[in-house]
């Protein structure tokens, strides 16, 4: 998952505008000229983009004859333009899908199984279960590029100030640490977000999910799910954690918080590290506290496994395909993963990229530690969206609007209108 992209919707629109798209382009390429195929690319345009127009410059070097039309597509907004642009049959070649647009797209025929080509000859040093996310109906359609997953995250000196040598193994430990911190420093142990995908490691550290994917059944307010979000609502009030914020900007109030210093502790992704460094909490880097987010009562601890992958577009032509296909596997090999892990504090998805130099970072090889204990996304083209009305409802709880009950329950109708063959 990918928060505060920097790019803005005009500057997308004028470059969608101005870029042709897979369809279009098989004209503009000259019978004896190299093949241009068009890569939607849906980092953040300042952090990480800068590092994937680079390594283009490099494919187009070592590969004279493919060219590639470089866009950057705000990630808030590309799920929706993809989709729109494969239904006219003008989709890029390649799209940086994230890992849960990926079984929805290929479910509507929109991406080409990657199965025994050229894009997947590395297939069996990348995570198993990273691969296992990029499948839809036993076929796989994307190559993971980045990957990630939550952690707690926390500033080692002001845990070190009172008192506490680790990080807290449960949300109960969690919860005292942060009253001792308040009492030992007078700043706040921990601030809690209201964001569904935040939630979901409460869930996970009860057994359960949103939904049975295997057994088609809702689960978000079984028993199981009342009890995680029970913990996770409690965790907004007590000596040390911090209300819960349920303004828009809530995001970056918790982050600004942490790497100032005003709050020791929080649950986030990999994708912050570089924005963790530039904080005056973090200038040392070696501050950064990296753990696996607490336990739940089941003492099963995780959260879930997000990223993205390298897709490509179904509706292109073979020589576009064959073009594109080469450019996946170039930019997932284990070089160029290094050098995006390296520029862009990302994690890699192959073993053979987290190299000596990588693992120098506190903040990557902090993350690589709690990946073993991320929980992949069932094959559910739906599954993303399910947390977008978990995002109103618990919005609406955290604030004190509505029940726990009642907000589950409604999360729970919303919930059945998307996955309509699943019960209750």
């Amino acid at each position: 998952m990918r928060r505060g992209i920097a790019a803005t919707a005009l500057v997308a629109s004028i470059a969608l505008a101005a870029t042709a798209c897979g369809g279009d382009d098989s004209g503009s390429d000259k019978a004896d000229g190299p093949v241009t195929i068009t890569w939607w690319d849906t980092s953040n345009a300042t952090n990480e983009a800068p590092t994937y127009q680079a390594l283009v410059k490099e494919f187009e070097a070592a590969n004279k004859d493919v060219k590639v039309k470089y866009v950057n597509v705000p990630f808030d907004q590309a799920q929706n333009k993809f989709d729109t642009a494969a239904g006219a049959s003008g989709a890029p070649d390649v799209l940086r899908s994230e890992v849960g647009w990926t079984p929805a797209f290929a479910k509507k025929g929109f991406l080409l199984p990657l199965d025994g080509t050229e894009a997947l000859t590395d297939e069996a040093k990348f995570q198993p279960s990273l691969i296992e996310q990029a499948k839809y109906d036993g076929k796989t359609y994307g190559v993971p590029i980045v990957t990630d997953t939550l952690a707690l995250v926390y500033n080692k000196e002001l845990f070190a100030k009172a008192g506490l040598t680790e990080a807290p193994k449960t949300w109960a430990d969690l919860k005292t640490a942060a009253a001792t911190i308040k009492a030992k420093t007078g700043v706040d142990g921990y601030w809690g977000s209201t964001q569904a995908y935040y939630a979901q490691s409460f869930l996970y550290g009860e057994g359960t999910d949103t939904v049975d994917a295997a057994a088609k059944k809702i689960t978000v307010n079984s028993a199981a799910a009342k009890k995680a979000y029970g913990t996770w609502l409690g965790l907004f009030d007590g000596k040390g954690l911090h209300k819960a914020d349920t303004t828009a900007d809530a995001y970056a109030h918790i982050q600004d918080a942490f790497v100032t210093g005003k709050v020791a502790a929080i649950v986030q992704g990999p994708w912050e590290i570089t924005n963790f460094y530039k904080g005056a909490a973090f200038k040392d880097k070696a501050n950064l506290g990296v753990a696996t987010v607490p336990a739940g009562s089941t003492g099963k601890a995780g959260a879930p496994t997000g990223g993205h992958n390298l897709s490509v577009y179904a509706g292109s032509d073979s020589a576009h395909q064959k073009a594109a296909l080469k450019f996946v596997n170039f930019m997932t090999s284990a070089k160029s993963q290094t050098q995006i892990a390296l520029k862009n504090s990302t994690l890699p998805t192959r073993d053979d990229a987290y190299t000596a130099e990588v693992k120098a970072d506190p903040g990557l090889a902090g993350y690589q530690g709690v990946l073993p204990a991320a929980q992949p996304r069932p094959a559910l083209p739906e599954y993303s969206s399910l947390w977008t009305p978990l995002d109103t409802e618990l919005g609406q709880i955290a604030g004190g609007k509505e029940s726990l009950d009642k907000g589950l329950s409604n999360a729970e109708t919303a919930i059945a209108k998307l996955v309509p063959d699943f019960s209750k």
